[in-house]
């Protein structure tokens, strides 16, 4: 309220402001000291980060190896919805002419099931709130590389999953991406990061790991 006589004016602030002021002042300081650093490792409250949301997550990539089910696997208890293209690698050839008809010519073919494909892995793609695309070593995955460009023109959080052996092929693919992991494990702790502000209870590196602050020194000069 405000109190005025004729030489002054008293502003006070009413009570509910002042109790108002003095919770966002105290859960500011909870929100602080939820990190906490033991030595090496970090224990993150995942409680003052934390989304009620279902994340979409499309998994893209080859289908010869078990990487979508080790991925299935690690994000059951977080609020993940993962979805992919027909991992059936005769279906996704035969499934235009078998439901159209068959073609006489090895294109015309091929065209009926990357188009009928198209479908489900565009609409996917453009629903997923995160897409994973994963490169192996055995096979050229042109469509995974076509994936991964789509997303990034769609402006999708992008993360890259492939052995270190052919980092340099995809030097430009992982340019875009926000995230380039080599194993399946890390796909699932970055989205557990991403999520829930939780980080695993070891890193990397093991015993060589060193916080930022002592490794490169402090990045503001007057903290």
């Amino acid at each position: 309220r405000i109190c005025s006589n004729s030489h002054r004016q008293t502003h006070l602030l009413h009570p509910t402001i002042v109790i108002i002021m003095f919770r966002s002042i105290s859960s500011i300081r909870m929100m602080t000291s939820s990190l906490l650093r033991t030595g090496s490792r970090r224990l993150f409250s995942t409680n003052s980060i934390s989304s009620p949301k279902i994340w979409r997550v499309y998994l893209s990539g080859e289908i010869h190896s078990d990487w979508r089910n080790v991925i299935a696997e690690g994000v059951k208890e977080l609020p993940v919805q993962l979805s992919s293209p027909n991992t059936s690698h005769e279906d996704s050839d035969d499934c235009g002419a078998y439901i159209l008809g068959m073609e006489q010519e090895r294109p015309n073919w091929d065209k009926l099931g990357a188009s009928m494909n198209a479908v489900r892995t565009q609409t996917l793609i453009q629903q997923a709130d995160v897409v994973v695309v994963r490169f192996g070593e055995k096979y050229r995955q042109w469509n995974a590389a076509f994936d991964a460009g789509y997303a990034a023109a769609l402006n999708k959080p992008l993360i890259t999953l492939h052995p270190p052996a052919i980092s340099h092929m995809l030097k430009e693919v992982n340019a875009a991406a926000n995230v380039v992991c080599q194993e399946p494990e890390q796909v699932v702790q970055t989205l557990a990061y991403v999520i829930q502000g939780a980080l695993p209870a070891q890193p990397k590196d093991g015993d060589a790991w060193m916080p930022i602050a002592d490794r490169l020194g402090k990045g503001n000069p007057n903290p």
